[in-house]
C-alpha cells in the first residue's frame, strides 16, 4: 500500500468487521446474562457462548495487533480539527486497550472462579492462573466496570464513523468500509 492508499487492506477490514460483530454480539449477550428472570437454560447458553467466544476475540485481537505491526496503515492524511484528533486516537487506543483487557479479565474471573471455559477445556488447556476468590473477583470489578467503558466506546466509534460518513464525507468511512474488496481501491 501506498502512503496515498484511500483504504485500510482488506485483511484488516475483514478481521475490523468480524470483531466489530463478536464484541457488540458479546457487549449485549454480556449485558443479558446477568439479567434477572431468565431461564436457567438460557442463562447458561448465554455464559458458555460468551466464555468461549470471548477467547476466540482474545485470539483476534492479537492477529489484529500483529497484522497492524507487520502492515501498518499508510494512509492519506484528513484534515481533522485538533480535538477530534485528539478524540479519534484517545478512541482507538481505549478500544484497542479494552479488546485486550476485556477478554483477558473475563478469562481471570473465570478460571480464578473455578468455572470452566468449554472450549479450551475440550482441547487439553490447562488454567493458567490458580484458583483464588480474591482474583476472581477482582478480575469480575474490571470486567463489570469494562463493560460499560467499552460500551462508551463502541456509541463514540459508530458515531464518530457516522459522522464521518453522512455528515462529513471526508473519506474516513469508506477506509473501513465495505469489510471485503480491494484494500486499495478508493
Amino acid at each position: 500500500m501506498t502512503a496515498t492508499a484511500k483504504r485500510y487492506s482488506g485483511t484488516s477490514r475483514f478481521i475490523h468487521w468480524i470483531m466489530a460483530i463478536l464484541v457488540l454480539g458479546m457487549t449485549i449477550v454480556g449485558f443479558l446474562m446477568v439479567r434477572e428472570g431468565l431461564s436457567r437454560p438460557l442463562q447458561n447458553t448465554l455464559f458458555i457462548s460468551h466464555k468461549n467466544i470471548g477467547v476466540l476475540l482474545l485470539i483476534l485481537i492479537f492477529v489484529r495487533l500483529f497484522v497492524r505491526w507487520r502492515n501498518p496503515p499508510q494512509l492519506a492524511p484528513v484534515k481533522l480539527a485538533p480535538a477530534q484528533e485528539l478524540a479519534a486516537k484517545v478512541t482507538h487506543f481505549g478500544l484497542y486497550a479494552l479488546l485486550l483487557i476485556m477478554p483477558l479479565a473475563g478469562y481471570i474471573r473465570v478460571r480464578a472462579g473455578g468455572f470452566p471455559i468449554e472450549a479450551l477445556d475440550a482441547m487439553g488447556v490447562p488454567a493458567l492462573v490458580p484458583r483464588s476468590e480474591a482474583l476472581a473477583e477482582a478480575a469480575k470489578a474490571v470486567h463489570f466496570y469494562g463493560a460499560y467503558a467499552i460500551a462508551i466506546l463502541i456509541v463514540m466509534h459508530i458515531g464518530a464513523a457516522c459522522f464521518h460518513g453522512l455528515v462529513k464525507k471526508d473519506g474516513v468511512f469508506t477506509r473501513m468500509w465495505p469489510p471485503v474488496g480491494k484494500g486499495a481501491s478508493g
